[in-house]
This record gives structure tokens, sequence and C-alpha cells, in this order.
């Protein structure tokens, strides 16, 4: 990691120049990506079918779940550009 004065960063920055080499990223964390345990019962048979579907994507169901979660999230908060 280079160092710079907050002034020639501040610069640097904003001619658009890259500024990572200013960056300590051993500590960097994304915002809300910290991961927490939820544990949902749901009846065997659509227990199976997660598995069934998964086996099919190739991913496992923890994944699948995930995915189609994600989807959902994705379809009712369209990102505009």
């Amino acid at each position: 990691m280079k160092k710079a004065k907050t002034k020639d960063f501040d610069d640097a920055f904003d001619r658009g120049d890259d500024v990572t080499k200013y960056l300590d990223k051993s500590k960097v964390r994304r915002v809300n990506e910290e991961l927490r345990r939820v544990n949902i019962d749901f009846p065997a048979w659509v227990i199976s079918s997660l598995d069934r579907e998964a086996r099919r994507l190739g991913v496992t169901r923890q994944s699948l779940v995930k995915m189609w979660i994600a989807e959902k999230f994705d379809q009712n908060n369209p990102v505009v550009d």
C-alpha cells in the first residue's frame, strides 16, 4: 500500500485515477453481507422437490433456496439505470 497526502489522494480520485493502491483492503467488508442463520421448517414433499430441482441444476439445496429468494427480490425491486 502506497501512502499519499489527503489532497493528492482527492485530486487523483477527482481525475478518475486508480486510487486503490492507496487503500488498505485487508479489512474491507461488504455492507449487509454478513451471514445470519435462519431455520425454516418445510413439509417433506417440499424438501424432496427442492432436492430434485437442486440436483437438476447441479447446486445444493441451500444454494437453490438462496437463488430463488434473491430472484424474487430482484423481480420486485428492478434496478433502473
